[in-house]
Formats: structure tokens, C-alpha cells, sequence
């Protein structure tokens, strides 16, 4: 079986979509803080799932899972992940994500599991000293998102070498998009993702769409970032599973396009797809947001096999296709 932690979220459940249509049984780990029971529903018509409503926070919730279920491999996604609100209340991510990973970790080791895949993100890097990123690019990053995230990197490392814990950690980019059938999506609240806020503001009249950030040093004055599919994320995390199965060796690797886009580029993009004018304001910087950062993503070509597939209109089709049935 199979361990998701935040399952219920959005890489979590188009991942576990991944894992049932590769004919794995599913255990899903979710408070549901983020995550939607609907979500679960769904995922429980594609395949072989079980859901556990728990908090990583609380061992005695995720030590009960490990005693009831025959769990192979964890994939790890439980976690804050808002730059802007670690950067106001670094407490709640210090306690939440660090914590509750060790609770997990130490859950794991005591009950003999030894494989996970963890949901890393490139916010570890911090400003950038060189685009397109690699794997070993200075890790200096400058929001405690970033900084959780770095430091459970950290942990795992030291996890393998006192007691065997093997891991794949995954240097996410940015995920964009919808479920290829419209099943499932991104349902985050609040949003904080630019996509979804740009098509919401389709929706949802008299809802101006705000742009942080026109004096980035970028070509157009906006951040640029990598947007990843999530259908192609979800895929990186069965390869990288496939592969750890396999080889028994910890590893990490970026996962992204290789290619940036700017803010007013997506947001034009979705002007085209959605066929609709959008008002737009400009606004400050946010805080804890870097100006440029795309992957360099051939170790997990080379390695896990893995590449992105879908392009950035691709992404935004279906996330606009599920905003759509969503209103």
C-alpha cells in the first residue's frame, strides 16, 4: 500500500489518481485543513482508497495507520505552503511542517518503513546565483516556507544515514492545471496561486485581478517562474517512486519545464483561452517572493525519466475547464 500524506490537497489527490490507475491501493492521510473530502470521494471512484482523517502533529494519528495498514512507501505532501503567511506567522510553519515530518519520519522508522517521496519545493534556492537552476545550486532560501522545506531536506539526509530511511525529495516549481478528465483541480482557500486567481476573477464579477511586483529585474518588470502541469508532477512522483523501489538510494531532483513565464505572460494567456477581458490592478511586492526561477531539470530526464509534457496553455485550459464547473 501506499501512504499519501495530504492526499486530499491538490498534487496529493492527482497523484494518488496516478498511483490507483497504476493498480497501487491508496491510503490517504489528511486533516483536512486544505484538503476536501470531495476530493477523496472522487478518488474513491478511480480506484482502492482509504482515508484516514488525521494530523501529522498528533503521532498517535499517524502511528495508528502504520499499526492497521501494510504500508510500503510513504509520498509526503502534508504541509503549509503559503510564502506570504510564513513570512507573517513562521510559527505555525515552523510547527506545523517540521514537526509533523518528524512524527512521520520517526513513525516510519520505528514501524520498519524505509522508502518515502518527499514534496520539496525550489523555494529552497532562494534569489538566484545562476538560471536555469540545478540540484546544486547554493540553497539560501528567503521565506520560512522555503526554510521548513530545506530543513526536512536536511532531516532526511541525516534520517538515512542513522537509520536507513531512504528518500526521493522533489524540487517542485510552480503547479498549474486541472485533472485531464476535470475531476479534480486546484480548490484552494484562500488562493494564493496565480493561475487559479486569474481565472476566478473571470468568474467572479467585479473580482480585479492584482498583480504583485512591475520592478522585478525581468524583461517585462513581473516575476518570472516554471510552470509545471500538475498531471506531469504527479507523474515525477510514480517515476520517482518506480525508481526508489529499484535502486534503494536517496536522491532529490527538480522537477519543472526548464522554461519561465512572466506574469503578464500567463496572464495574457489566459485572456486568450478564456476569451475574456480581465481588469487587473498593480500592486507592491509581495514579501519573500524571488524575481526569477526556472529548473534545470535534466537529472530527473536523465535519471528518473521523467520530462514535463504538457505546455503552460495546456495548464490553463483545464484549470479554467475547473474553474468553470466549480461556479
Amino acid at each position: 500500500m501506499i501512504l499519501i500524506t495530504g492526499g486530499a490537497g491538490y498534487i496529493g489527490s492527482h497523484t494518488a489518481i496516478n498511483f490507483l490507475n497504476a493498480g497501487y491501493e491508496v491510503v490517504i492521510f489528511d486533516n483536512l485543513e486544505n484538503g476536501h473530502i470531495e476530493t477523496v470521494n472522487v478518488l474513491k471512484q478511480i480506484g482502492k482508497v482509504h482515508f484516514i482523517k488525521g494530523d501529522l502533529r498528533n503521532i498517535q494519528d499517524i502511528e495508528d495507520v502504520f499499526k492497521n495498514y501494510d504500508i510500503d512507501t510513504v509520498i509526503h505532501f502534508a504541509g503549509f505552503i503559503q510564502v506570504e503567511e510564513s513570512v507573517k506567522n513562521p510559527s505555525k510553519y515552523y510547527r506545523n511542517n517540521i514537526i509533523g515530518s518528524l512524527n512521520l519520519f520517526d513513525s516510519m522508522v520505528s514501524n520498519n518503513v524505509k522508502k518515502i517521496v518527499f514534496s520539496s519545493t525550489c523555494a529552497i534556492y532562494g534569489e538566484p546565483v545562476y538560471t536555469p537552476l540545478d540540484e546544486n545550486h547554493p540553497k539560501k532560501p528567503i521565506n520560512p516556507y522555503g526554510k521548513t522545506k530545506f530543513m526536512i531536506e536536511e532531516i532526511l539526509e541525516d534520517y538515512d544515514k542513522a537509520y536507513d530511511l531512504k528518500s526521493i525529495k522533489l524540487r517542485y516549481f510552480n503547479v498549474a492545471g486541472a485533472d485531464s478528465q476535470i475531476r479534480i483541480g486546484e480548490w484552494h482557500e484562500p488562493e494564493t496561486h496565480l493561475i487559479p486567481n486569474i481565472l476566478k476573477s473571470v468568474f467572479e464579477k467585479n473580482n480585479t485581478f492584482k498583480i504583485f511586483g512591475t520592478d522585478y529585474n525581468t524583461p517585462d518588470g513581473t516575476c518570472i517562474r516554471d510552470y509545471v502541469n500538475v498531471g506531469d508532477m504527479a507523474m515525477a512522483h510514480l517515476q520517482a517512486y518506480l525508481y526508489l523501489k529499484e535502486n534503494m538510494v536517496s536522491d532529490v531532483f527538480n522537477i519543472g519545464t526548464e522554461n519561465g513565464v512572466s506574469v503578464k505572460e500567463v496572464f495574457k494567456i489566459a485572456e486568450k483561452i478564456t476569451e475574456n477581458h480581465i481588469d487587473v490592478e498593480y500592486e507592491q511586492r509581495r514579501s519573500g517572493d524571488a524575481a526569477i526561477l526556472y529548473a534545470n531539470a535534466e537529472k530527473a530526464k536523465s535519471i528518473l525519466k521523467w520530462k514535463s509534457k504538457k505546455t503552460i496553455e495546456d495548464s490553463i485550459k483545464t484549470a479554467y475547464l475547473w474553474e468553470k464547473s466549480r461556479h
